[in-house]
């Protein structure tokens, strides 16, 4: 039995670890969650899960939880993250939350030796120097929860990385992936909501629609598998079935196949290295499927990924700025106080006004995403 801690419980990755929990209550207890501000969905989860501990974002939030029993301890603010990710009773860290706001969390669990299941690509992305030499010092491996790194790892069991001549990420294409850059002049935020093979939460599919989600997987899938920038490709696949692929010296190609679900990855984060049953996940059926599609990636049409390999490539404190000034961005976008074009030009902008710095430790990094974020608020809010 392990006692999973789930940070961004409410989320869609959150969401669907529950979806795995409980179709397994003899292998994985809820022990702790964490959430934001869908205070609805979080009373649902309490009730029906009793966690032990539960991390709220203010008491404004705790005390419009309706919840009453005498088991449940609520914590409150960002520090509380902290601590359930530390606790002698959490055995594995889901980290699903939005954002930045994950790093800490994930540099404290792996202080403690926590398993790691990472879904917060933006902790690897903002910091993934500090992390993985965290993680190398207390020999704490993180699980990939993403799909295309879920693939990556799995296709990398049992090879030796000195074989590796390249890994390549697919990408779907996003919401507007047939569109040109002139039909994007219009489009609204409803349009960019409208993912065609997945599930997922506003943010990430607005930045599916800018791909600059396949670029913050490039810099992730950098930091996760110690890959260099060059071998590392990205094609348009736009069935998703194809999860990602690894190309290996004697060209020899092995990929990770499976319908678009992310309680898969989710699953095999929590049970690794076996494998358990999913029986709400559907089989994949290549015969009924009959074709699969492939296609160079237009960095002229998708700026944003170029601007992400640009700042993996810089590193230091460039791709902090990269994903602080897309997630203000993004969040701009979605209140509609932008429109869906500004984004790259607010993420440029940023970039090419900012002094970079090598190796920044956590004061510098969180001092950095701070002043981003609020130069590009006070411009355009």
């Amino acid at each position: 039995m392990k006692s999973i801690t789930l940070l961004g419980a409410t989320g869609s990755i959150g969401l669907q670890t529950l979806d795995v929990i409980a179709e397994h209550p003899d292998q994985f207890k809820l022990y702790a969650i964490a959430f934001g501000r869908n205070i609805k969905k979080a009373q649902e989860i309490i009730n029906k899960f009793n966690p032990a501990k539960v991390v709220v974002l203010d008491e404004t939030i705790r005390q419009a939880l309706q919840i009453h029993n005498s088991y449940t301890t609520f914590l409150v603010g960002k520090e509380a993250l902290q601590e359930v990710s530390a606790d002698p009773n959490t055995d594995v860290l889901v980290n699903a939350v939005m954002g930045s706001v994950g790093l800490e969390a994930t540099l404290t669990a792996i202080e403690h030796r926590k398993q790691i299941a990472i879904a917060n690509k933006e902790t690897l992305v903002t910091a993934g120097h500090l992390v993985m030499d965290a993680a190398d010092k207390y020999e704490v491996d993180l699980l990939p929860v993403d799909s295309e790194h879920s693939a990556i790892f799995q296709a990398l069991n049992g090879e030796s990385y000195r074989d590796i001549n390249k890994i390549v990420l697919t990408a779907s294409g996003g919401s507007f992936r047939d569109k040109s850059r002139e039909e994007l002049l219009g489009v609204t935020v409803a349009d960019a909501l409208k993912h065609p093979n997945w599930s997922m939460g506003a943010k990430i599919t607005i930045d599916s629609a800018s791909m600059m989600n396949k670029g913050l997987e490039v810099i992730e899938a950098h930091w996760l598998f110690n890959m260099p920038y060059e071998k590392i490709e990205v094609i348009q696949h736009k069935e998703s079935i194809i999860h990602s692929m690894v190309e290996y010296a004697d060209k020899s190609v092995i990929a990770q196949l499976g319908t678009p679900d992310m309680r898969v990855p989710i699953q095999y984060a929590l049970t690794y290295p076996q494998r358990l049953s999913l029986s709400s996940s559907k089989s994949l059926d290549l015969v009924e499927m009959g074709e699969l599609h492939f296609s160079k990636m237009d960095l002229n049409r998708f700026p944003c990924l170029d601007f992400a390999y640009q700042a993996g490539k810089t590193g230091g404190s460039m791709p902090t700025v990269l994903n602080a000034a897309n997630e203000t961005a993004v969040d701009l976008f979605l209140h509609e106080q932008i429109t869906f074009l500004e984004i790259e030009n607010i993420i440029e902008h940023a970039m090419l006004t900012h002094n970079n710095i090598q190796n920044p430790n956590l004061e510098t990094i969180n001092a950095i995403d701070l002043e981003i974020r609020s130069k590009i608020n006070e411009s355009y809010r």
